[in-house]
């Protein structure tokens, strides 16, 4: 039986214009997960680039301290040398923590934009530093890396919380987040060290292996040459899925926040603090470390072997990355930081015999640093990320972070009075490798007993989070809308 449909003119026209709506509807959406799409790959890369820049900033006053110290003698004293070691590291100290509490009220690309001027800005103050006296250019040179630091710091919580929730946006990347973390954050930090290295050896080469002051300054300027090259597209980036969702750019409970999450900070935090207590001097001072046991080599040699103990770190992140996929965050830090541990007691112990054999010391020295990146190198971003909601995800990593530099910086200060403090070179070094080995068993303990075991999809720490808030009687709102931000960004729907 047919049933005879009839409709007014003005019934088809108003369908007609639904139909059409729904349509530009369904476009604009599909418009917007694309964008959302490519913004969260660019957020990966450019995450891994920055890192690999602040590695390159970091590590490159290392390779060019023995430089100085032959054009400079008189103005670099052990005390001057400290603080061109540590200026930067307390500048990421301060950024790291103001960093972290903007990207979480004021959102991530904003902070990400301002953290990357400053580190330019401090990269061109240290190149260009000069002065009356060789102790007025080192002073400018130690201002120059503490404001390169403050922005630097600000890589450490954006990065580290844009490439954890980049990887959330779908579950088969979810389940390789480990591996895709640990690419982007510590092994591309690593890689900036090695890096380094080649720089500093190429541009001596092309110095004819000479002294001369212009081989700092291009091995210094070359530093701001990709953060310039990567303004563009951070100011092109939109937030990731789950902080659109979840900010919370009013009020926050802090005390609530404290009394839920306060084991988890303390763990993250105290890991990271040993984690670079011991890594950062043993990389910093890995060609001081090898000149010292083989004291008749050239400056380019110590350089080159420097560089290659570094290059360890890359394997070590890479196993790392792939372990914390197959066992586990929290266990491959432990597993990690043991190993770690006990090699460092067989080389302090046994350095007599292996120092005579300079290929087996490197070696060993070499795979001493791939345990530290294999465990805790990877796993403090990811724990440090996943521990906590998105909320807050800035703040607590950033604090985390902080505490680890913290931890950089009292072990490079330490670590040359440490060594100087005994009659022999060799005691010296023996000695730094036991308490080395010593810092890092005891940061197996923090990570077995603090460090929790988490759920791997975001969403539902932010749900318990929201949860949490409701019980205890706060309301608040969340979550900020893509459509406005898109337009900040010069993409089009």
């Amino acid at each position: 039986m047919a049933v005879d449909m009839k409709y007014t003119p003005e019934e088809i026209v108003q369908d007609k214009a639904s139909s059409s709506e729904e349509g530009i509807e369904s476009i604009q959406d599909g418009a917007v997960k694309k964008i959302s799409r490519i913004s969260s790959i660019m957020t990966v890369v450019v995450s891994g680039l920055a890192l690999f820049s602040d590695g390159y900033n970091a590590q490159i006053i290392g390779y060019m301290k023995p430089l100085l110290k032959v054009l400079y003698k008189d103005g670099l004293s052990d005390t001057m040398s400290t603080r061109l070691s540590n200026s930067y590291l307390i500048g990421e100290i301060f950024g790291m923590l103001f960093f972290g509490f903007v990207i979480d009220k004021i959102g991530r690309r904003t902070g990400i934009v301002f953290a990357t001027l400053f580190l330019v800005l401090g990269i061109v103050l240290a190149t260009a530093a000069h002065g009356t006296t060789q102790l007025g250019l080192f002073w400018m040179m130690v201002v120059g890396r503490g404001v390169a630091g403050f922005g630097a710091g600000g890589e450490y919580p954006v990065c580290g919380t844009g490439s954890t929730e980049a990887s959330d946006e779908s579950h088969y990347v979810r389940k390789r987040r480990g591996i895709l973390v640990a690419l982007t954050t510590d092994f591309a930090i690593d890689f900036g060290f090695v890096i380094a290295g080649c720089v500093a050896l190429i541009v001596l080469a092309a110095y004819n292996y000479k002294t001369s002051d212009g081989i700092w300054r291009i091995c210094f300027g070359l530093g701001f040459v990709l953060p310039i090259a990567l303004f563009f597209f951070r100011i092109r980036m939109i937030e990731s899925t789950q902080y659109r969702k979840h900010a919370m750019k009013k009020k926050i409970p802090y005390w609530l926040v404290i009394k839920r999450y306060w084991k988890p900070m303390l763990g993250t935090s105290l890991a990271w603090f040993f984690y670079d207590f011991v890594t950062y001097p043993f990389g910093l001072f890995s060609s001081t470390i090898i000149g010292q046991l083989n004291p008749n080599d050239s400056l380019v040699q110590n350089i080159g072997y420097g560089t290659a103990v570094n290059c360890f770190y890359l394997p070590g992140c890479v196993l790392g990355g792939f372990l914390m996929d197959w066992i586990g965050r929290k266990q491959t830090m432990t597993l990690g930081f043991f190993c770690w541990a006990v090699l460092g007691f067989i080389i302090g112990g046994a350095l007599a015999p292996i120092q005579k054999i300079l290929g087996l010391f490197i070696f060993l020295y070499g795979i001493f640093n791939a345990f530290g990146e294999m465990g805790p190198g990877v796993a403090t971003f990811l724990c440090g990320a996943e521990s906590f909601p998105t909320p807050i995800r800035g703040h607590f990593l950033g604090l985390a972070a902080a505490v680890g530099k913290a931890g950089a910086a009292i072990g490079t200060q330490v670590f040359t009075p440490i060594q100087n403090s005994f009659d022999t070179d060799f005691k010296g070094v023996q000695a730094v490798f036991l308490i080395g080995a010593a810092f890092a068993a005891v940061g197996g303990i923090i990570a077995y007993t603090l460090i929790p075991n988490r759920e791997r999809d975001l969403e539902d720490e932010d749900a318990k989070f929201r949860a949490y808030l409701a019980e205890h009687g706060f309301e608040t709102d969340f979550g900020e809308s893509i459509e406005k931000e898109i337009k900040t960004t010069g993409f089009k729907v």
